[in-house]
Order: structure tokens, then sequence, then C-alpha cells
């Protein structure tokens, strides 16, 4: 099984594609790149289930760099499943570049009608 990356931010109604992906038993471990507030409200308890707690208004460098700490010799695997639906530009910018300076493999993935597909 591979790992799941996903943003959990800002973007009206976005959380729900996310989410759902989230419940889905594929992924071995889930990692959502939060906000502060997401995190201290997401009631969402899974045992694989980890937060990378970020600051949207950080410089996108500092961003990619607290993912690639966070991440750094966890995902077993040579590619991730990533979805980025919710958030910001800048979010999904440090999240692509630090999964690709950690050397993964990138495969997008979203919810259509309750199946994960690949995009």
């Amino acid at each position: 099984m591979t790992d799941l990356v996903a943003c959990l931010s800002t973007g009206k109604g976005t959380w729900t594609n996310v989410l759902q992906l989230v419940k889905k038993e594929e992924f071995e471990n889930i990692y959502l790149i939060v906000n502060q507030w997401a995190k201290d409200n997401l009631k969402l308890e899974r045992k694989n289930l980890h937060m990378i707690v970020v600051n949207p208004n950080d410089k996108v460098n500092v961003i990619r760099d607290k993912i690639i700490n966070a991440l750094n010799g966890k995902i077993k695997d040579f590619e991730v499943a990533v979805n980025i639906d919710s958030g910001s530009g800048k979010e999904h910018t440090a999240i692509i570049t630090a999964l690709m300076k950690l050397g993964l493999a990138l495969r997008f993935v979203s919810v259509e009608e309750e199946e994960i597909v690949e995009v």
C-alpha cells in the first residue's frame, strides 16, 4: 500500500474530497498538511493519520522544509499518492517540491463517485 500526502487547508468546500480519501482504507499512512486551525478543529481519529502543521503565511521554502523534515525517512515506498484539492498555490508548491526533494514519485489522486481515481 502507498502513503497519501494531502493538503487540508483553505477553500470553501474543499475538505469533502480530502476527507473522503482519508476515510478510505487503501493507504498505509496518511499525512495531512494542515494549518493550526484545521489541526485544532478536525475531529478525525485514525491510527495511521499524521498531521503536519504549517503556517500558510510563511515563505514557500519554509513550508517546504517543514514538510521535508516531517516526512524524511517515514515514507518507505518510492511513490506517494498526492491530493491538493484543498489549500493555496503556495502550499501546493511547497508540498510538491518537498516530495520531489525527497526523491518520491507523485501519483495525483482524487475521489469521484466514492472511488479513488488517478488524475
